[in-house]
C-alpha cells in the first residue's frame, strides 16, 4: 500500500483502541509498522517477541482497526500477510486531570530500555514562559518535528523523539494538597 492512500490521522476513540494502544508490547508492534509493512515473523524478530505472541497482539491491533493488512502473498503454500499502519499518525485522547499520559509512559520505558551506551539526547528544563511564548515554543517543536520526521528514511534505524510542554500542577495540588 503506497504511503499516500494511507490517511493522516486515525483517532482513538474507543475503549477497545484505548486499551490496545496503552500496551507497551502493541506500542512497539506500531512503531516497527510506522515506516513499512511488516509480517507477523518480521514483527516478532524485530520486537523480540515469539511469534504466537505477535500474532496475538497484532490482531488485537488490527480489531481495533489501528493496523491492517496491506498485501498477501503464497510462500510455500502458505499465505503471509503484511501488516501496516492504518493511518500515518495515531491520535489519543487527552488523559484528563489525573489520568495517565500513556505516549510519556511508553516514550519513557522506551528510553529505559535503550542501549545505555548508544548516543541520546535527554534533556528537561524549568522555564518561566508567558502565555504566548508557551504558544511558540509549542509550535517550534512541532514543526522540527515534523522537518525532521520528513527526512525520515525506512532504510536507517529508529530514533524516537518525546517531548512534553506543559504547565505542572501548583505544587499545593501536585500534593494533594497537604504542606
Amino acid at each position: 500500500m503506497p504511503d499516500d492512500d494511507l490517511p493522516e490521522t486515525f483517532h482513538v476513540t474507543t475503549d477497545e483502541q484505548l486499551r490496545a494502544v496503552s500496551n507497551l508490547t502493541r506500542h512497539r508492534i506500531m512503531a516497527v509498522l510506522r515506516f513499512a509493512p511488516a509480517t507477523i515473523t518480521q514483527i516478532a524478530d524485530r520486537v523480540g517477541l515469539a511469534k504466537g505472541s505477535s500474532s496475538y497482539h497484532v490482531r488485537l491491533l488490527e480489531r481495533a482497526g489501528l493496523v491492517k493488512v496491506v498485501r498477501t502473498r503464497k510462500v510455500r503454500g502458505v499465505t503471509e500477510r503484511y501488516y501496516a499502519m492504518a493511518a500515518r499518525s495515531i491520535v489519543l485522547p487527552d488523559p484528563g486531570e489525573g489520568g495517565p499520559d500513556m505516549l510519556m509512559r511508553h516514550a519513557v520505558a522506551d528510553l529505559e530500555a535503550s542501549p545505555a551506551d548508544a548516543e541520546r539526547h535527554v534533556r528537561m528544563a524549568h522555564l518561566r514562559l508567558t502565555d504566548e511564548q508557551f504558544t511558540e515554543l509549542g509550535a517550534r517543536l512541532d514543526a522540527l518535528a515534523d522537518e525532521f520526521q520528513a527526512l525520515s528514511d525506512p532504510s536507517l534505524p529508529d530514533v524516537s523523539l518525546a517531548f512534553a510542554l506543559f504547565r505542572p500542577a501548583p505544587r499545593d495540588q501536585a500534593q494533594g494538597g497537604a504542606e
